[in-house]
């Protein structure tokens, strides 16, 4: 792969073999953008989890006190919110015709929303759509907090991009974007640290050995930083 000279220019500024502090990769990213747009800061974070058990599976959801810097898309699914929901501005609101409406490919997740949020009555209704839901990591749980009858506050947390869901991958890695570059480095270290409290609390009980193999942060362009565990 050929890399524009730009980029050439900022790898050739990170140390091999070095792991850094937050407080070091955050300075660095912010020192050496290359995009003309506002780059989002990603974790990539790779863990000692066996994928095979269901038991080690890791799902959680967090609060970053700065958010992410991205809007979210919330759709409701209720029967019994819909004020709640309206008020606090969410993007899509219904009962069974919403469900119906994703049933039959006229609201497609992903697309017409990128949350979805439901009352604790609409869940078993839920079961018809749970295979359109599922493989996309979107079907509402308690353990995400996206089963809640606080719906309002719910959904004023994720048009922010403060609350976010994160949860591994088929191979035991977790993924998630904690700012922008248009962030301070004070602010994306705080969501980064928020974040990495909430994956050590998410750690399975039953899994053995190391639970953080590595870290690597980069923004959207930017190559990546291992970052001290």
């Amino acid at each position: 792969m050929k890399y524009g000279k730009k980029y050439r220019g900022v790898i050739a500024k990170v140390e091999e073999k070095k792991e850094y502090s937050p407080e070091e990769t955050f300075a660095f990213l912010l020192e050496n953008k290359t995009a003309k747009f506002d780059e989002s800061v990603e974790v990539h974070i790779r863990l000692g989890i066996n994928t095979k058990k269901s038991d080690e599976m890791v799902r959680a959801t967090v609060i970053l006190p700065h958010g992410t810097g991205r809007a979210q898309k919330v759709a409701v699914v209720t029967m019994t919110k819909e004020k709640e929901a309206a008020e606090a501005q969410a993007d899509l609101v219904g009962g069974e015709e919403l469900i119906a409406d994703i049933k039959n490919g006229k609201v497609v997740p992903g697309v017409g929303f990128s949350v979805l949020l439901a009352t604790p009555e609409m869940m078993p209704k839920l079961a018809v759509i749970a295979k359109i839901l599922g493989p996309k990591g979107m079907m509402p749980s308690p353990k995400t907090e996206t089963v809640t009858p606080k719906i309002k506050e719910a959904v004023e947390m994720l048009k922010k991009g403060k609350k976010v869901s994160f949860k591994n991958d088929d191979t035991g890695n977790v993924h998630q974007v904690i700012g922008k570059l248009s962030f301070s480095s004070e602010a994306l270290h705080e969501n980064y640290k928020t974040f990495r409290e909430a994956l050590d609390k998410a750690r399975p009980e039953n899994m053995k050995g190391k639970f953080i193999k590595s870290i690597t942060v980069c923004s959207t362009m930017g190559p990546g930083l291992s970052v001290k565990i």
